[in-house]
């Protein structure tokens, strides 16, 4: 075995004696550095990796054998690394503790030489075997990390043109879910950034619902062509048939959380289809809803899909201004919108404005 290929044996005794006696022993199989201080030891460590040591467990007049062992364990380089206990005392205690501080094994003096390479050996194979598995675990958590990156990805592709596609049969583009998810996406980092009772959110549960406001028109996927494509204003019938779309759009959600399981996304999403045109005062649509009844994922997505509407074309109605529709907004506060988020969107009108005029904003 050539010298690059030896494991280092770091032995830290007191007695010169011990650590002839120990390189006697070991010198065929291992690269030995001897040191008779604790102290000498762990500056040697802060440059050179060792793979076992033999710690004297009393070392008079510098650190202790369980001072060394201390400074071992709290340190995260040394840690792992394993020692085998050597002492000449007869004290269970000092086994005891020796073991109970992380000491992998105990050998006592006078050192037998077929116990000390037989020791040193077993415990070699089993870090050697320690270190494979940690490199399997690191390895298949790769593999999964990357696994479930792909899938995560994919559902993130699936979710986008689900809502595209139902966004396409109301609008020319699928810009309006654009604006719309980014819109959310303020209102719900400036809650992240700045809690308040009642509305407190996590950054896992604000990216949700960025996410799940992409799906916020989903049920006009049940609508009919005549009422939803229509160029004109809508009958009061027709307008009825479009204030279901809510209902349908939460049922279609419904269906997939059956089928997949309970999900913090689509548990998001059913409420944001459900109730994104409930009012703050109860006269929304389809349930009435008042106040904070309202999911507070709904009430977000209310305000970001009224802003996109009132700023945008329709073949029945010319596109507001952004001063307009901030005016707009702030006169329905306590009425159509949550008075809270309404000063949360006072705050961030510029950023409102970048996004209507495609900047900053994905």
């Amino acid at each position: 075995m050539s010298e690059d290929e030896r494991k280092t044996i770091l032995a830290i005794d007191d007695d010169p004696i011990i650590l002839n006696q120990i390189m006697s022993i070991l010198k065929d199989g291992y690269t030995i550095r001897p040191f008779t201080s604790g102290e000498a030891a762990l500056k040697f460590l802060e440059a050179h990796p060792v793979d076992l040591i033999l710690l004297d467990c009393n070392m008079p007049g510098g650190m202790s054998g369980f001072e060394v062992l201390a400074k071992l364990h709290d340190t995260a380089d040394y840690k792992s690394i394993p020692v085998i206990f050597l002492t000449g005392s007869v004290d269970g205690d000092d086994e005891v503790n020796a073991l109970a501080n992380g000491a992998m094994d105990y050998l006592l003096k006078p050192i037998k030489d077929r116990s000390l390479a037989k020791r040193v050996s077993l415990q070699i194979e089993l870090q050697d075997y320690r270190n494979e598995l940690t490199q399997l675990v690191a390895a298949r958590t790769e593999e999964l990390r990357l696994a479930n990156t792909k899938l995560l990805e994919r559902e993130k592709i699936t979710l986008d043109l689900l809502a595209r596609a139902g966004d396409l049969r109301d609008h020319d583009t699928g810009e309006h879910i654009n604006r719309t998810t980014n819109y959310v996406r303020i209102v719900a980092e400036d809650l992240v950034q700045n809690p308040k009772a009642g509305y407190e959110l996590t950054v896992l549960r604000a990216q949700d619902i960025v996410e799940a406001a992409k799906l916020h028109d989903i049920g006009k996927v049940a609508m009919p062509d005549g009422v939803l494509l229509k160029p004109g204003k809508l009958t009061p019938e027709e307008f009825d048939i479009i204030k279901t779309h809510p209902i349908h759009g939460a049922q279609l959600l419904d269906d997939a959380v059956d089928k997949l399981g309970d999900d913090d996304l689509l548990r998001e999403a059913r409420n944001i289809a459900y109730a994104h045109h409930e009012k703050w005062n109860g006269s929304g649509y389809p349930r009435k809803l008042v106040g904070e009844d309202i999911p507070l994922s709904a009430r977000i997505t209310a305000i970001a899909d009224v802003f996109d509407a009132l700023t945008s074309e329709r073949p029945y109605k010319n596109a507001f201004s952004n001063e307009d529709a901030f005016r707009i907004l702030y006169e329905d506060a306590g009425s159509h919108f949550d008075p809270y988020l309404i000063e949360v969107v006072k705050r961030h009108e510029k950023d409102f404005e970048n996004i209507r005029a495609g900047i900053g904003r994905e």
